[in-house]
């Protein structure tokens, strides 16, 4: 998990220094009642103004409070909030690492000033929760655009419809989000087919930045500590520096997206076996998903496909693409078809 990020790291800088910064902005503090960060929020002919989060949740403007899902550090539910429908995520504490948690709730927010097409927009969030909304387990609330219910790793593994030419439209669009994240200095580094979600428009938004880094602007590579040994996402899709404890960089991101953009070529599971075996094949041996011996890599396209994964995934995070650089390569892939 990602270090404790202040949140003068969160807000544009012409935003914060007329703010007063109650207990709420501390990660590691637990908040005096009703003390909260006050960013403004705005309502702009019934909906929620997009240029601006803010850490305050009006909690009697929901209704309509729906669970939707849950994973490790949270649970998800469709709610409607001053006349929009939105995703509210309520972050739970971890029993066996309770710093991890604090820290995930505070990644979330790595992004929350940033807008984009491609990226799942956070509208509010507090770890100020009146005691009848939430519980003790609860760290804080987290307020997002509603996306759907669909997630790649749903299309891709339970969706019987072909994904001919859908594909290199949804890649493109991780690619889309991950230029923009990059240039803001934002790492995601849990970039999965189950953190991609699809809209209604079949748009791919990327969402859940629990495991997400700030970097220091104009420094590429930010070193990892000992706390920060076990950064990085799922282990299928992380980028053998992390696994070695080197350091992160937006690279990282890339090789997530080479096993993510296999995932959609092929519909098949990048790895099978034991998790130590393959983490250990991944940096030892050179480990990768293969594309070798399957039709789909046999066109023209295929082999640019080939080409482009190799590139992606490579042991070396110096010779990956950036995010900016994939975007002729996926064009070219496109002409292709």
């Amino acid at each position: 998990m990602p270090s404790p990020i202040p949140v003068t790291r969160l807000l544009p800088q012409n935003i914060y220094p007329s703010l007063d910064f109650g207990t709420c902005s501390s990660p590691l503090t637990k908040p005096s009642h009703g003390s909260s960060l006050q960013v403004p929020v705005q309502r702009l002919h019934g909906r929620v103004a997009s240029r601006l989060w803010s850490s305050v949740i009006h909690f009697k403007e929901l209704r309509s409070v729906l669970p939707v899902g849950s994973g490790g550090f949270g649970s998800v539910y469709k709610a409607d909030y001053l006349g929009e429908t939105v995703a509210l995520k309520k972050v739970k504490k971890c029993t066996k690492n309770k710093l991890a948690s604090r820290q995930s709730f505070w990644a979330e927010l790595n992004a929350a000033h940033l807008r984009h097409r491609n990226i799942v927009r956070v509208i509010a969030a507090t770890t100020c929760v009146p005691a009848d909304f939430g519980d003790e387990s609860s760290i804080g609330i987290i307020l997002m655009e509603f996306v759907g219910s669909r997630n790649l790793q749903q299309i891709i593994y339970g969706c019987p419809e072909t994904l001919e030419n859908r594909w290199l439209r949804y890649s493109t669009d991780i690619a889309h989000g991950l230029q923009f994240l990059h240039s803001h200095t934002v790492v995601h580094l849990d970039i999965k087919p189950a953190n991609v979600l699809v809209s209604s428009e079949d748009v791919c938004k990327i969402a859940d930045f629990g495991c997400s880094l700030k970097l220091d602007r104009g420094c590429e590579v930010s070193a990892i500590g000992p706390h920060l040994s076990h950064v990085g996402g799922t282990y299928t899709h992380r980028a053998p520096e992390l696994l070695k404890g080197e350091g992160v960089s937006p690279k990282a991101d890339i090789f997530s997206f080479g096993i993510t953009l296999w995932q959609l070529i092929t519909r098949e599971q990048p790895y099978t076996g034991d998790r130590q075996h393959v983490l250990y094949a991944v940096v030892a041996h050179n480990l990768r998903p293969s594309v070798q011996n399957q039709a789909v890599f046999q066109s023209e396209q295929g082999r640019l496909c080939r080409t482009l994964l190799s590139r992606c995934w490579s042991g070396e995070s110096s010779c990956r693409p950036s995010a900016q650089e994939l975007l002729p390569q996926l064009e070219q892939l496109r002409s292709q078809i």
